[in-house]
């Protein structure tokens, strides 16, 4: 009988976990879907005022509902010099207090509509045809699983409340708050969810198996537990990502030591900010009656814990905010140092950052816009190589060329990794769009390095141009790199009304290389060319008009026909 309960209350609370868990993503993808571009728009509003970098990080957590999403996105920012630490930490800061609204959330009194929360929102995931309904639907299905987790999680725990072995433990760790805050701690490093251990410790409390000040001490190891997250995604990063995930765990610490240090003031602050009782029984065993007052469901004590999680975060946001500089130095000071810098690195995307879809198609895009003007510096500078001969411009060329082959890699893999994740069709379209617009990017560089290649031979054969076919030559290059330059700049204000213009540029190239194919056949001919020059020439033509082509076919995936 003993095996039985200890299994029903084992299975009982990884089930309730499992789904507590599986509801929080399903929610957290829902939200992300209806936010969409937003995410990228508040993070884009970034400057280095540390309070608007606050509320940015409040901002974008509470829309994913993840402080531990949002810290791995800033790393990875830090890690792509988009973001300086200054600026991290105070999105940080603010990802700290975005994440309490889940807390806020769990300490609702609407267990009771968990499952009818189920209902509908299988029925509009399943049967919507508007995708915002669909989204919606998913948001209220995750809600409703997250809230049935916690139910499971509370029932399994009811049991434990005739336990003389659990009892004992809980006065052990009511007499020692440093237990209580390493445990929460080591719980949240575990599950790897802060707001999974909240749940948890919220089940606990409410169940009448935890005091309040216990709760609130296991709710401050918690805090300190979720930057573990951080530090494990800034392993490989630069220096200053790696400073910004110790920043993130120095100011937790530091705040959980303040708080401990004043334990009895806190409590008594969030005490009076909640209404009820937190110590108030309901016995409804028993059992519980012979154990004493200590055990029996408590209904007031989840907003206490909730709003002690957030009063907690808020009085550190508050003290660090205008502290930044020193926290800055602080995490210098530890991890002292330069970066080494690398020949090549991803700028803009990062895998840690593919749980959070809008913001990782937003780094492939920029890594996709920095790779398009790679190869218009190449046919620049392949064109330069053929007026002035230098050499050493081939040293450049060939490095760019390798980058380039390489963001096509990098940049496919990505948005592979990114299409295999919880996704909307808009954003699958756009991902097979952009991977349309890499390979040809890539084709671009590859006719560049052609390009060079002939000129590199026509030097080495000592056989130049007439001055005829020299111009002819610099027109269709001029006409070319115009074409590409539009595209480009198309690409980068994503202007979807090209068309028109992009039809006329590349139609004038193709009608030019025709003209000046028929000009070198006469020239031919006359014997004004020789047959190896000839062969060059037409080479050339050919390089510059499947330039024109494929720079024509990344318009058309800016305009959104590929």
């Amino acid at each position: 009988m003993l095996n039985l309960f200890n299994q029903a209350t084992l299975f009982g609370l990884i089930g309730g976990l499992g789904l507590f868990l599986f509801g929080m993503k399903i929610m957290s993808e829902g939200l992300q879907k209806v936010a969409g571009n937003r995410m990228r728009k508040i993070l884009a509003a970034l400057t280095t005022n540390r309070f608007i970098g606050m509320f940015v990080g409040l901002a974008v957590t509470a829309i994913i509902q993840s402080s531990s999403a949002t810290t791995v996105m800033v790393i990875g920012f830090v890690n792509a010099g988009l973001m300086t630490l200054m600026q991290a930490i105070g999105v940080v800061l603010g990802a700290n207090i975005g994440t309490t609204i889940t807390a806020q959330l769990l300490a609702l009194k609407i267990t009771q509509f968990a499952l009818p929360a189920i209902g509908v929102g299988t029925g509009l995931k399943l049967f919507s045809r508007n995708k915002t309904w669909i989204y919606c639907g998913e948001i209220l299905l995750g809600f409703g699983i997250l809230f049935y987790g916690l139910a499971t999680m509370k029932g399994a725990f009811d049991p434990l409340k005739g336990s003389d072995v659990f009892r004992e433990f809980f006065l052990m760790v009511g007499d020692n708050y440093l237990l209580a805050v390493l445990s929460g701690a080591l719980l949240t490093i575990l599950v790897q969810s802060s707001s999974a251990t909240i749940g948890i410790t919220m089940a606990l409390a409410s169940s009448g198996l935890l005091n309040f000040d216990v709760s609130v001490a296991l709710i401050l190891g918690e805090n300190i537990g979720t930057t573990v997250t951080a530090n494990l995604a800034a392993i490989g990063t630069n220096l200053a990502a790696r400073r910004t995930a110790l920043a993130h765990l120095l100011f937790n610490v530091l705040g959980v030591i303040f708080i401990v240090l004043c334990f009895p003031v806190f409590l008594q602050a969030v005490d009076s900010l909640t209404p009820g009782d937190p110590s108030f029984i309901v016995r409804t065993t028993a059992e519980s009656a012979e154990i004493g007052a200590a055990i029996g469901d408590q209904p007031n004590i989840s907003w206490h814990i909730a709003n002690a999680h957030s009063l907690f975060n808020v009085i550190n946001t508050l003290i660090f905010l205008p502290l930044i500089g020193l926290l800055a130095k602080l995490a210098c000071m530890i991890l002292p140092g330069k970066d080494e810098l690398m020949e090549f690195h991803l700028k803009y995307i990062d895998n840690r950052v593919l749980n959070t879809p809008p913001i990782a198609l937003g780094q492939a895009r920029s890594e996709t816009r920095r790779m398009a003007h790679l190869t218009l510096e190449m046919l620049d500078e392949s064109m330069a190589f053929f007026r002035d001969g230098n050499l050493k411009r081939l040293t450049a060329l060939e490095k760019k060329e390798e980058v380039v082959d390489l963001l096509q890699k990098e940049i496919t893999d990505f948005l592979v990794n990114l299409s295999q994740k919880s996704i909307t069709q808009d954003m699958s379209r756009d991902v097979a769009s952009m991977m349309h617009m890499v390979n040809d990017l890539e084709r671009v560089g590859d006719h560049c390095e052609m390009l060079w290649r002939l000129i590199g031979r026509l030097r080495e054969l000592k056989l130049p141009f007439s001055s005829v076919a020299w111009q002819e030559v610099e027109e269709l290059a001029g006409k070319t790199r115009d074409f590409l330059a539009f595209v480009v700049d198309a690409l980068d204000r994503n202007d979807a009304s090209i068309k028109p213009i992009a039809v006329t540029m590349v139609t004038a190239i193709d009608e030019l290389e025709d003209t000046l194919r028929n000009n070198h056949i006469a020239r031919l001919n006359t014997g004004e060319c020789s047959v190896q020059q000839g062969l060059i020439f037409i080479d050339m033509l050919q390089g510059f008009s499947k330039v024109g082509s494929h720079a024509f076919n990344v318009g058309r995936a800016v305009v959104g026909e590929r």
